[in-house]
C-alpha cells in the first residue's frame, strides 16, 4: 500500500510528533508513502482531491495530520469545521480512504497529550485506520479511484 501524508506544520512539534507516530504505523505495516504539507489544517482537502487527481502517482489512502488550537476569535470553529467537512466529503462521494488526525483542542497541553508516541499516539492510530478503510474498501472491489 502507499499511502500520502498531507500534514499541516502551523504548529511543527505537535505535527512532527503526530507524523512520528503515522510513520513508524505505517512502516510496521510494510506500507511506503509520501509526504506533503499545506499551510494549515483548511488546505488539507484540497491538497489531497489534487493529489487524487493526479496521473503521476497513485495513492491507496491519505493520511491528513494537523492541530487547530482553540483562540480569542471564531477563525477556530470554521478551520476545524471545514477541514473535517471536506475530508468527510472526499471519503463518501470520492470513496478515498482517509485517516482524520486534524486535533482540535483547546491548547497545547492537550495537543500534546493526545500527539504524544507514548501516550496517546493519535498519528499512529490515524495511520492504522488508513490502513484499515484502505483493507475495506479492497473488501468491497473498489481498489482504484472511480
Amino acid at each position: 500500500m502507499h499511502l500520502l501524508i498531507v500534514e499541516s506544520p502551523y504548529y511543527d512539534h505537535i505535527t512532527n510528533e503526530l507524523i512520528k507516530g503515522a510513520v513508524a504505523a505505517l512502516e510496521a505495516a510494510g506500507a511506503t508513502y509520501d509526504r506533503i504539507d499545506v499551510p494549515g489544517a483548511f488546505e488539507i482537502p484540497a491538497a489531497i482531491r489534487f493529489a487524487a487527481d493526479g496521473t503521476d502517482v497513485h495513492y491507496d489512502g491519505y493520511i491528513a495530520l494537523g492541530c487547530v488550537i482553540r483562540g480569542e476569535t471564531s477563525h477556530y470553529d470554521y478551520v476545524c469545521g471545514e477541514s473535517a467537512r471536506g475530508l468527510q466529503e472526499l471519503a463518501i462521494k470520492d470513496r478515498l480512504a482517509i485517516g482524520y488526525g486534524v486535533l482540535t483542542v483547546d491548547n497545547q497541553d492537550q495537543a500534546w497529550a493526545r500527539a504524544d508516541v507514548t501516550a496517546g499516539n493519535k498519528g499512529g492510530y490515524v495511520a492504522e485506520t488508513a490502513l484499515r478503510m484502505i483493507a475495506l474498501k479492497q473488501k468491497f472491489g473498489l481498489v482504484h479511484n472511480e
